[in-house]
């Protein structure tokens, strides 16, 4: 799910099962210092948020990143805040006019540090339907069986 070289904190694994992912991007996140300390202790939950562009910038709402156990006061941050993105000009015009032309949503598929830096990967998504998720599980299900076939016979059994 998350580049090589990185360091995953949390994933959405429930995405692919509920959304047809259409396109992937990489975008930085702002944080507060004990936000990114939580997330480099692995907490923090990205299956209930979502992607929104308003006024030329992208906001991930819905993501919680639980309070830093020694952080209080001042240096404390709000658990469910909407957390701004980092992502070029072109790059969210380009987002925010397939959003808005085909429809789509746009999804956290997971978390990760990148050379010290809290990342997340964005998928341009298109939801499905209950009929989509079933043909995509006999999908799923044909094609591991192929597999499984393929690998015995290589061995010549």
């Amino acid at each position: 799910m998350s580049p090589a070289g990185t360091k995953p904190v949390a994933s959405n694994r429930k995405a692919y099962h509920d959304y047809s992912i259409l396109d992937e991007v990489e975008a930085g996140l702002v944080l507060r210092g004990s936000e990114v300390k939580s997330l480099r202790l692995g907490m923090g939950r990205i299956t209930e948020a979502f992607g929104r562009v308003s006024d030329g910038q992208v906001w991930l709402e819905g993501m919680h990143i639980p309070a830093y156990s020694h952080a209080t006061g001042v240096g404390a941050h709000l658990p469910d805040n909407p957390r701004k993105l980092l992502m070029h000009r072109a790059e969210i015009d380009r987002l925010a006019a397939r959003m808005n032309q085909e429809h789509l949503t746009l999804i956290p598929l997971s978390l990760y540090l990148k050379d010290g830096r809290v990342k997340v990967l964005l998928g341009l998504a298109k939801g499905r339907t209950r009929g989509d998720k079933r043909q995509a599980l006999a999908k799923r299900d044909a094609d591991q069986d192929i597999r499984r076939e393929l690998g015995r016979r290589n061995k010549g059994m």
